[in-house]
């Protein structure tokens, strides 16, 4: 299966609390914080709710 860095680059400060959670559940903590995570539907999903705050990387 293929893998995505995921990287929060935008601040949750001021976000709605359905994303601060959706970025909880990714495994981010806080600013230029990195995860790897496995491509699968639901993680998919999640990232398309906050692709806006995140820079997504293929390795």
């Amino acid at each position: 299966m293929a893998k995505l860095k995921l990287t929060l680059v935008r601040s949750v400060i001021g976000k709605p609390k359905k994303q601060k959670a959706t970025i909880a559940a990714l495994g981010l903590r806080k600013m230029n914080h990195s995860v790897e995570k496995e491509v699968s539907p639901q993680v998919q999903g999640m990232i398309n709710k906050v692709k806006h705050l995140l820079t997504i990387e293929e390795v």
